[in-house]
C-alpha cells in the first residue's frame, strides 16, 4: 500500500539537495531547535529548502514514520537522513558537517 506522505518526502529529498524539516520557515522558525539548524545551515552558507510541518499534521507524524525519528527539525542531504537538531549542530562544530556537504557534492557559498 502506498503512503501518499512518504511519496510526498521521498520526491522532496530527491529533488532539492538539501532539505530540512521543520517548525516553521527558515524565515520564522517556530522553535529553537529548527531555529539551530537554520543558523548553522546559514552560516555554512548552504542553500536548503525548508518545509514547514506545522502547516500539516500528517507531515508532522509522517516525517517522523518516514525516519523512525521522533523529533523536528530532521536534516537531509541528497535524500539521506543526516539527523536533528543536535546532531546537525555537533556536525558543525567538529567540521564534519561540512566534510559531509563536500563529499555530495553539495556547494557552500
Amino acid at each position: 500500500m502506498s503512503n501518499p506522505v512518504f511519496e510526498r518526502i521521498q520526491q522532496d529529498i530527491s529533488e532539492n539537495d538539501v532539505v530540512l524539516y521543520m517548525k516553521g520557515s527558515p524565515m520564522f522558525p517556530q522553535c529553537g531547535f529548527s531555529a539551530a539548524v537554520v543558523q548553522v545551515l546559514t552560516d555554512a552558507g548552504v542553500k536548503f529548502k525548508g518545509i514547514d510541518v506545522l502547516m500539516d499534521p500528517s507531515l508532522r507524524d509522517g516525517i517522523k514514520q518516514f525516519t523512525n525519528w521522533p523529533t523536528i527539525p530532521q536534516l537531509y542531504v541528497k535524500g539521506e537522513f543526516i539527523g536533528g537538531c543536535d546532531i546537525v549542530r555537533e556536525m558543525a562544530a567538529s567540521g564534519e558537517l561540512k566534510s559531509l556537504l563536500a563529499e555530495k557534492g553539495v556547494q557552500a557559498a
